[in-house]
C-alpha cells in the first residue's frame, strides 16, 4: 500500500471562545470543510464622511478631513459552512449533527442561567439591567488570521435527516463583523487580539514587492510627470 507520508495535514479553520479574563479557550469550534470561497468587505471609517448618500459631505471643513481615519476599517466575513455526519462521525451519532448546530447557535444565544438572573433582577424591580455580555469570539483561518468577531448571521439550511429526524446534513451562512479597538473597551482582551491581528496585516503589507512608476507608464509624480495632466487648458 502506497503511503503519503509527506502530505501535510490540512488546517481547518474554527471558532474559538474564549474566557476575556482569562484567556483560557472555553470551547473550539472546528469547521468540518474549510469553505471554498469567502467574502470579505472592508470600509473605511474616514473623518469626511457625513452619511450622506455621496459619503463625502460638504463644506469647507470636509476637504481637511478628505485624507484622515477616524479609526480602524469596518470589516465583515461571510461564508458557507458544511456538515455532513456521514463524513464526521467514526462512530454512531444518535442525535445526528444536533450538537454541532447547537453549539454555533449558543455563539448567538444567551443561556438559560444568564436569563433567569435577568428575569429575577427584572422582579426585584431593578430600573436597570445591563445587557447580556456573550463570552469572546475569535474565528481564525490559519495562523495569520486569528481576529476577535461578533456573529451578524446564521442562516441554517438542513437537507437531510435520519429516520428520527434528526438532521444528517446542512449548509450553514455565517456572516461577522470583526470587532477593532473602536467596538472594545480599552484593556479589553479582544482589544489586544486585534491589534495583533492589525500588526500581522502591517508585517505582511511590509512583505510585498513593490512595482515601479515606469509599469504604471509614468516618469514620475507631480503636475510635469509624463501622464499626469496639470490643470492648464
Amino acid at each position: 500500500m502506497t503511503r503519503y507520508a509527506d502530505i501535510p495535514k490540512p488546517i481547518r479553520s474554527g471558532i474559538v471562545v474564549v474566557n476575556p479574563d482569562t484567556g483560557t479557550p472555553q470551547r473550539i469550534i472546528v469547521l468540518q470543510f474549510n469553505p471554498d470561497t469567502l467574502e470579505r468587505s472592508v470600509s473605511p471609517q474616514s473623518a469626511g464622511d457625513s452619511g450622506d448618500a455621496g459619503g463625502g459631505g460638504t463644506g469647507s471643513g470636509d476637504r481637511n478631513e478628505a485624507l484622515r481615519l477616524k479609526g480602524p476599517a469596518q470589516e465583515t466575513w461571510k461564508f458557507t459552512a458544511e456538515i455532513d455526519a456521514t463524513d464526521q462521525f467514526e462512530i454512531a451519532a444518535p442525535d445526528g449533527i444536533h450538537p454541532q448546530l447547537a453549539t454555533l447557535e449558543m455563539l448567538v444565544q444567551p443561556t438559560t442561567t444568564q436569563l433567569r438572573d435577568a428575569m429575577r433582577l427584572s422582579q426585584k424591580g431593578s430600573i436597570e439591567i445591563s445587557p447580556i455580555e456573550m463570552p469572546l469570539t475569535l474565528f481564525t483561518w490559519g495562523s495569520k488570521r486569528v481576529m476577535p468577531v461578533r456573529l451578524t448571521e446564521l442562516s441554517i439550511n438542513e437537507s437531510a435527516f435520519d429516520v428520527n429526524l434528526n438532521p444528517i446534513r446542512a449548509s450553514l451562512s455565517i456572516g461577522m463583523k470583526i470587532l477593532t479597538v473602536s467596538d472594545l473597551p480599552a484593556g479589553h482582551r479582544g482589544a489586544d487580539l486585534y491589534m495583533a491581528h492589525l500588526a500581522q496585516k502591517e508585517r505582511l503589507a511590509a512583505a510585498a514587492r513593490g512595482g515601479s512608476l515606469g509599469s504604471l507608464g509614468l516618469s514620475g509624480i507631480g503636475a510635469g510627470a509624463a501622464g499626469i495632466p496639470s490643470g492648464r487648458g
